[in-house]
């Protein structure tokens, strides 16, 4: 099984945060995103990863550092890493075949912008598997149109009018990827007119007028991380599965002086909480330093120092000092405030 991570974008809509970093390298509830997504799906497909490709933007943006992380990423599940380059935003398909030299043979593609809980067992009848999640609000989504026999004949984006309620969540199945993968190679073969990409959705109409079988499959827990606000309601859920899950989310290294941690919490290596009370639904980065402060639902990265907060909602960069109390916060890299 192989692994393929679109993940070109800069994450406009996240800004400032993803200004530095790259959106799937920021850390909700004390892991990257996309470490979580491909970690997740490597535990629930029942067959080794042999293969995970990551295609980046601009090396200017997605350097050196990031190709580390996501080297380190694939070699830990035991897998052969591939770094790809999509150097013009030409769409979600134009980003896959950037990767076609590794394109065969059973591959699951992973749009890296939500965190997800889900069994992704595989339907060995399908030719392909479109993940999926009922959403209360289908006309806000791209969703799949359905036969009598469950089996996807549509995806319609943004209907007016109801199809259905399963919202496509970008996690895709492909038997043999080699078929989506001819049928792209015809796509971006056509001139784009302005405003145009080439995108997946096209590739898959065109295997399923082929005669493909695509079948859906669901997941227990989708979780957006597109904006600031959103993003710490998917911290919060986050932690909440860890805590339920069993897992340590306060290092051994933390100072915790006086202070009260109500979880779920994450607290990261060598942060220093003094005369504080934390949580629920807070993750600390590594070497991050909180006193006097009272916190509940945030979000805050590495190395920073902040003082004499009350607040109920906050999502804060790396290395920021902060002094003060409003009542919401979303601060960039490299802020002060006083």
């Amino acid at each position: 099984m192989k692994i393929i991570v679109p993940m070109a974008g800069r994450g406009s809509r996240l800004r400032p945060h993803s200004l530095t970093t790259p959106k799937p390298l920021l850390q909700v509830a004390g892991t990257p995103i996309v470490h979580q997504l491909v970690r997740e799906i490597a535990k629930v497909v029942d067959s080794p990863i042999t293969d995970i490709g990551f295609i980046l933007g601009d090396p200017a943006f997605f350097g050196d550092a990031v190709e580390t992380s996501l080297i380190a990423l694939a070699s830990s599940l035991g897998a052969t890493p591939h770094i790809f380059r999509q150097l013009q935003p030409l769409g979600t398909g134009h980003a896959i075949m950037c990767a076609a030299e590794i394109l065969e043979g059973p591959t699951v593609v992973a749009y890296a912008d939500t965190l997800i809980r889900a069994d992704l067992s595989l339907n060995l009848d399908a030719d392909a598997v479109i993940w999926v999640k009922q959403v209360a609000r289908p006309e806000a989504f791209g969703v799949v149109e359905l036969n009598a026999e469950n089996t996807i004949i549509n995806l319609v984006e943004k209907p007016k009018d109801f199809v259905s309620d399963l919202a496509v969540i970008g996690i895709y199945y492909f038997k043999q990827i080699e078929f989506l993968k001819k049928a792209l190679e015809e796509v971006v073969k056509k001139r784009l007119q302005p405003g145009e990409e080439y995108q997946i959705n096209q590739g898959i109409l065109a295997m399923m007028r082929s005669g493909k079988i695509f079948k859906t499959g669901t997941v227990k827990a989708w979780m957006d991380c597109g904006n600031p606000k959103v993003t710490l309601k998917t911290n919060s859920a986050m932690l909440a599965f860890k805590e339920a899950e069993g897992e340590n989310l306060v290092d051994s290294t933390a100072i915790i002086d006086n202070s009260t941690i109500i979880p779920p919490c994450f607290v990261g290596k060598n942060v220093h909480i003094k005369n504080s009370t934390i949580g629920p639904g807070v993750s600390i980065g590594e070497g991050t330093k909180i006193i006097n402060s009272r916190l509940k639902n945030a979000l805050i990265q590495n190395h920073s120092h902040l003082e004499n907060i009350q607040c109920d909602k906050a999502m804060i960069g790396n290395h920021v000092r902060y002094d003060g109390n409003p009542n919401f916060v979303s601060l960039g890299d490299y802020s002060e405030l006083y």
